[in-house]
């Protein structure tokens, strides 16, 4: 797939910011037309993960040029490292994107690994997704960011013995 290399990019940008590494691209018409990483701890902000940043990018995009946005996602392909996560599947299909591709699973939040969002929605909202794409690397982003620290993480508390 030619463009999870730049999502791979973005992904490494975010890692060096220290945020949890995960690119996403927006294709439309063989054009990147948004990209972005997770700004959560930047942002202090659990909703601003990649695919969000994408989308608020589209709509602004669609605004400035007059186009309605329900016409702009059904085009639009987007290409992410990780497997969207249970809010970002659900926006997309609410969006009705044309069709995701993902790098590794997502198995602590992942929209189809964790809970089936799609088995939830009516079939009309139902995207095509597949993953798979250059797992190995995805993953091993995600890995060398959980070998450190979350600065953003609230300070853990030691358990109590109760015995």
């Amino acid at each position: 797939m030619e463009f999870m290399e730049e999502a791979l990019n973005k992904a490494r940008e975010a890692l060096a910011r220290g945020e949890v590494p995960v690119g996403c691209l927006f294709i439309r018409n063989g054009e990147v037309v948004a990209s972005g990483g997770n700004e959560v701890n930047d942002t202090r902000n659990a909703t601003r993960h990649a695919e969000m940043i994408c989308i608020d990018k589209v709509l602004r995009i669609a605004q400035e040029k007059g186009e309605d946005f329900r016409s702009v996602f059904p085009e639009i392909s987007v290409v992410v490292t990780v497997e969207p996560c249970i809010m970002c599947l659900a926006a997309l299909s609410e969006l009705r994107v044309r069709e995701i591709i993902f790098g590794c699973v997502n198995d602590r939040f992942g929209g189809s690994t964790v809970l089936d969002v799609a088995g939830v929605l009516p079939a009309e909202k139902r995207i095509p997704c597949s993953g798979g794409v250059r797992a190995e690397e995805a993953m091993e982003l995600l890995k060398t960011f959980y070998k450190g620290e979350n600065p953003s993480a609230p300070v853990s508390k030691p358990r109590k013995n109760t015995e």
